[in-house]
């Protein structure tokens, strides 16, 4: 399955993808605004291990590769929370730094909320979060049609710096 757009297509991620991936994620710059389950650096090695998690997955995706003429540039997610959250997706994006300010993960992001909205009816509302160094990503949620919902403050660690974090979430 793939989600095609006029700048990306969101797609499985597959074999092959290793050392796109690696190119693209192992960037102290990418790995900052990501949760620490995100290693830096980002070597072969956690290429293969997480790629094998997901290669060979069967739809609905909660992964997608964003790609550029057909090579990884970036991914896109979701997870649906558990028990009495069940009707919430939380959702994320990473793309590789030659390709920010450029439309593509706010294409790709808007596409992956569209999916969740359309593949999973009982989904009522998909939430993200920003850390407060990360002004561009906001952006992104906003022209995803996300609403800040609040400011959650001294709420991680990231970098060594205990840090605010902005909730964002977009409703059915």
């Amino acid at each position: 399955m793939e989600l095609k757009g006029t700048k990306c297509t969101l797609r499985p991620w597959r074999q092959g993808d290793e050392e796109s991936l690696v190119r693209c994620a192992n960037n102290h710059n990418v790995s900052r605004n990501l949760g620490d389950r995100f290693p830096y650096p980002y070597t072969l090695e956690d290429a293969r291990r997480w790629l094998g998690e997901r290669v060979n997955a069967v739809p609905p995706f909660a992964t997608f590769a964003i790609a550029i003429d057909d090579a990884s540039v970036g991914g896109t997610g979701f997870d649906i929370l558990p028990e009495n959250q069940r009707t919430t997706a939380r959702a994320g994006y990473w793309l590789a730094e030659p390709f920010w300010g450029q439309g593509i993960v706010t294409e790709a992001f808007s596409n992956l909320c569209d999916y969740i909205f359309a593949a999973f009816p009982d989904i009522h509302r998909i939430e993200a979060t920003v850390y407060e160094w990360n002004p561009a990503s906001a952006r992104v949620l906003e022209k995803c049609g996300f609403a800040q919902e609040a400011r959650m403050r001294k709420a991680c660690i990231k970098d060594g710096q205990v840090i605010d974090m902005f909730l964002y979430a977009r409703v059915r």
